[in-house]
């Protein structure tokens, strides 16, 4: 799939991403799936503990298909896509422990 960047992209490729109260975001990806993903507190450790910071989270965009904050933060956006399409509606927690995009 070629994005209109003329980028190649995977299905999983994250693009267009809202933050939402609670730690949440909306994602829709390549493929058109859409959903929300609950990102735990408890998870928010290390690299990503400046996303505790709710103003800082909101600060969220799409970097090259991840989800991604300033400071070169990023969560890999098939382990977000793996929780939206198991999920169906509801917003359920991804464990951010194995989500950071290497």
């Amino acid at each position: 799939m070629q994005l209109p960047t003329g980028e190649l992209s995977m299905y999983w490729d994250v693009v267009e991403v809202k933050a939402e109260s609670g730690h949440r975001l909306f994602v829709r990806f390549a493929d058109g799936t859409s959903g929300k993903v609950q990102l735990e507190l408890s998870d928010l450790s290390g690299v990503l503990a400046p996303l505790q910071d709710p103003s800082f989270f909101e600060r969220v965009f799409v970097n090259h298909g991840a989800v991604a904050w300033p400071g070169d933060i990023d969560l890999a956006p098939d382990a977000m896509y793996e929780q939206v399409v198991r999920q169906g509606s509801p917003a359920e927690p991804v464990n951010t422990r194995w989500a950071p995009k290497a």
